[in-house]
C-alpha cells in the first residue's frame, strides 16, 4: 500500500506523523510512503532525511491525498476542530485514515467522516491490553505532556525544587501535589522527583497507589467510596458532582499546603470534573503555580482558561493546551512508533483488515463503507445499535 502523510494543519502543530526512523520498517513490509514537502520540518525532521529512506516528496497536499491508500496524521477531523475540515473532500472511498479523530469528544465529526466512505481508525480508543501496548498512542502523548506540565511548572515557579543546604543558608524544597496518576500524572511525579520536589499525589483509583509510591511519592488517600472508579477499559469512570463535591472538600488541606498542583483527571468523551475551586486557590500560598492538563476538556481548576496562563489570586494558572505538540520531535518519534505498530498490525494482503475478533480493531474503527460502525460512537449519535440494523435490514 502506499502510505500518506501530510503538513499537519492545525494552528501552532508541530508534530508529524512519520519519523525517518521508522520508514525502514514500513519498507521491508513492502509498503511505500508519499509525504508532503515539509511535513516534518517543524519537527525537527527535514525533507533529505525522508528522501533519503525512499521517501516520496510532493509539493502538493491534495497529491498526498490523490496517491494514499492509507492516511496516517497525528490530528485528523474532530481532533483538529480549527481546520480538520478542510481535508473532508480530499479524502476519497475505499481510502483509510488512521489518527487523534476525538470521536467521543465531538460524535458529529465521526459522521462527516463516514459520509466520505473512509474506513477511519480512532487511535485515542486503543484497548488497554498487553498487546496493544506499543500501539497506545494516547499514552505515549499522555508520557510527552506530563513532563512538560512539569517543566512549564519548574520555569513559572520562583522558587527552586530541591532541597539546598549552602553557605548562603538552606532552601526548602518545592511542594508539588499531582491530582490524577494516570500516565500523565506518573510521568509529572517521576520528573518532580528528579527534580528534587517533594511530590504527593491523588487519584481516585485505588490501585494507582502502588504506581505512585513506586515513584518515591506520598499518595493522597481520601475517605471515599472508589471501588467502581476504573471501568474495564483502564479509564476512570465518570463521578456524580456529590462525590466531586465531597472530594473537594477533603483536597483542600493538601491543596493549601502545596506550591505546585499539576492536575491530569480526564473521563474519555466528557467534560473534566471540577476538582479545584476559587476559594482552594485563594488558600495557596503566593507565587504558587497550577498546570492544568485537563484544560483541553474544561479544566479541573474552575478558573482555568483553555489556551491562556492567567493569575487569581496571586497564583499563576497554565490552560495549555496540545503540551505534547511542544516537544515535537520526540513526541513525533513516540507518535510514530506507535502508529506504524499499529498500522502493521492492520496490514494485511495490500488492504487494512478490521476482523470482528480483533479486540485491537474491533475497538479503534470507527466508519467504515459509509456507517459509523464504533457503539459508543453509535449512542453518542443517537444511531440504534449495528445488530439491530443488520437484522432488520435482513428481514426487508
Amino acid at each position: 500500500m502506499i502510505v500518506g502523510v501530510v503538513k499537519e494543519s492545525y494552528p501552532g502543530e508541530r508534530r508529524v506523523a512519520l519519523v525517518p526512523a521508522v520508514l525502514p520498517l514500513l519498507v521491508k513490509a513492502g509498503h511505500e510512503v508519499c509525504m508532503e514537502a515539509g511535513a516534518g520540518s517543524r519537527a525537527g525532521y527535514p525533507d533529505p532525511a525522508y528522501a533519503e529512506r525512499g521517501t516520496r516528496i510532493v509539493g502538493a497536499r491534495a497529491q498526498v491525498f490523490a496517491q494514499a491508500d492509507v492516511m496516517l496524521q497525528v490530528l485528523g477531523h474532530g481532533a483538529n476542530d480549527r481546520t480538520g475540515g478542510a481535508d473532508l473532500p480530499l479524502l476519497r472511498p475505499g481510502q483509510a485514515l488512521i489518527g487523534f479523530l476525538r470521536p467521543l469528544g465531538s460524535p458529529d465529526t465521526v459522521r462527516e467522516l463516514a459520509a466520505t466512505r473512509v474506513t477511519a481508525f480512532a487511535v485515542e480508543l486503543m484497548p488497554r491490553i498487553a498487546r496493544a501496548q506499543g500501539m497506545d498512542a494516547l499514552s505515549a502523548m499522555s508520557t510527552v505532556a506530563g513532563y512538560k506540565a512539569l517543566v512549564l511548572a519548574a520555569d513559572t515557579l520562583p522558587r527552586m525544587f530541591p532541597m539546598l543546604m549552602t553557605a548562603a543558608g538552606t532552601v526548602t524544597p518545592a511542594k508539588v501535589l499531582v491530582v490524577g496518576a494516570g500516565v500523565a500524572g506518573l510521568q509529572a511525579i517521576a520528573t518532580a522527583r528528579r527534580l528534587g520536589g517533594v511530590v504527593s499525589a491523588y487519584d481516585v483509583r485505588p490501585a494507582a497507589k502502588e504506581q505512585v509510591e513506586s515513584l518515591g511519592a506520598r499518595f493522597v488517600e481520601l475517605p471515599l467510596g472508589t471501588q467502581d472508579a476504573e471501568d474495564t477499559r483502564g479509564y476512570a469512570r465518570a463521578q456524580d458532582e456529590g462525590f466531586h463535591r465531597r472530594q473537594r472538600e477533603l483536597l483542600a488541606r493538601v491543596v493549601a499546603e502545596s506550591d505546585v498542583v499539576i492536575t491530569t483527571a480526564v473521563v474519555p468523551g466528557r467534560r473534566a470534573p471540577v476538582l479545584l475551586t476559587g476559594e482552594m486557590v485563594a488558600a495557596m500560598p503566593p507565587r504558587s503555580v497550577i498546570v492544568d492538563l485537563a484544560a483541553e476538556r474544561g479544566g479541573n481548576c474552575e478558573l482555568t482558561r483553555p489556551g491562556e496562563t492567567i493569575e487569581a489570586h496571586e497564583v499563576t494558572i497554565v490552560g495549555a493546551v496540545n503540551l505534547a505538540g511542544a516537544v515535537p520531535y520526540h513526541a513525533s518519534h513516540m507518535y510514530a512508533r506507535t502508529l506504524v505498530a499499529f498500522f502493521l498490525h492492520l496490514a494485511k494482503d495490500g488492504r487494512l483488515r478490521a476482523e470482528a475478533d480483533d479486540e485491537i480493531a474491533r475497538e479503534t474503527l470507527l466508519t467504515r463503507e459509509g456507517e459509523v460502525v464504533h457503539p459508543r460512537v453509535r449512542e453518542e449519535l443517537g444511531l440504534p445499535p449495528r445488530v439491530a440494523t443488520e437484522a432488520r435490514a435482513k428481514e426487508a
